[in-house]
């Protein structure tokens, strides 16, 4: 089958004072944008806000309510709205399950988006093949109940993220960094994916990816290692991370299109951890599996 067919293309920056006047608005939109934030999380953050888990970043690019849309949709503004729940770990390595409402929000005005994966931000260059944006998204943590006893919680925070789309031969590939500036560990993450979105008809849609994530020393000791502290509060060994590759990751998901407004998705997937964090003492399960059910409406 041929591959979902993409965007049409944008109108593309071509000149240097067309790419600094768009920064510069979307400078102006941040204290806007940080309102926005604040102000969706009961709809757009809430589930990972309470639940405070650590949703796979494969998972988060398979929730967004980018169903196929009708022609008048397709590669121009759109509002899309879902909710639905997740089966996940309390946090990366953990032993322990929950189920979590898992709400779900696709908004794209000219370049401007918010949405489920990449948060609040703008697309500087957006073509056919490649987009290229910058936004701020929420930096997960974990609840100190969810923690083992002594551990304590892990903060939610905010970071910045940048990222780099590819689109070829139906493949979609890409590659992105965040900066995480408040709570949690306020380290660095480098996300990278593969995906391949297949029509099988109309209204049915599959989309097999696989995915890792990188994280600096900063963020790897935070999220996984033991202080001296802790590990006197917790009986476990002290532990320190290094830098290195966090995990790999692999998902199908199913769309299915009831109509041209509403859909149901599914997706399943596994991910495993590698490197130094595999071996920390709050680590129980190195390869963890995970599902999420949604329904969207498309405005």
């Amino acid at each position: 089958m041929e591959a979902v067919s993409r965007r049409s293309a944008g109108t593309e920056l071509t000149e240097t004072t067309n790419v600094v006047r768009l920064f510069m608005n979307f400078t102006k939109t941040m204290s806007c944008g940080a309102a926005v934030i604040m102000a969706v999380p009961p709809f757009l953050w809430s589930g990972a806000a309470l639940a405070q888990t650590e949703i796979p970043a494969e998972a988060e690019a398979a929730v967004p309510v980018q169903l196929e849309r009708s022609g008048s949709e397709e590669g121009g503004d759109h509002f899309s709205i879902g909710v639905g729940a997740a089966y996940m770990p309390v946090y990366q390595g953990a032993e322990k399950y929950r189920f979590q409402p898992l709400p779900a929000i696709d908004i794209q005005v000219g370049r401007f988006f918010v949405n489920f994966q990449d948060g609040i931000g703008a697309n500087l260059f957006d073509s056919e093949s490649v987009t290229v944006g910058v936004g701020l998204t929420p930096a997960d943590g974990y609840r100190k109940k969810d923690a083992p006893p002594g551990i304590g919680k892990l903060s939610m925070g905010l970071g910045g993220r940048g990222f780099v789309k590819l689109r070829q031969f139906g493949l979609e590939a890409t590659l992105g960094g965040t900066k995480i500036l408040t709570g949690s560990t306020k380290g660095v993450l480098v996300d990278a994916s593969l995906s391949y979105p297949v029509m099988i008809s109309e209204k049915l849609t599959l989309n097999p990816s696989i995915g890792t994530t990188y994280g600096d020393r900063k963020h790897n000791n935070r999220y996984f290692g033991v202080t001296s502290q802790q590990s006197v509060a917790s009986g476990l060994p002290q532990f320190r991370a290094g830098s290195g590759f966090i995990d790999a990751k692999a998902d199908l998901a199913l769309r299915y299109r009831l109509t041209d407004r509403i859909g149901v998705g599914v997706v399943g997937g596994v991910t495993t951890l590698l490197g130094d964090v595999k071996d920390s003492p709050i680590v129980k399960r190195k390869t963890q599996p995970y599902g999420i059910a949604f329904v969207s409406y498309n405005f």
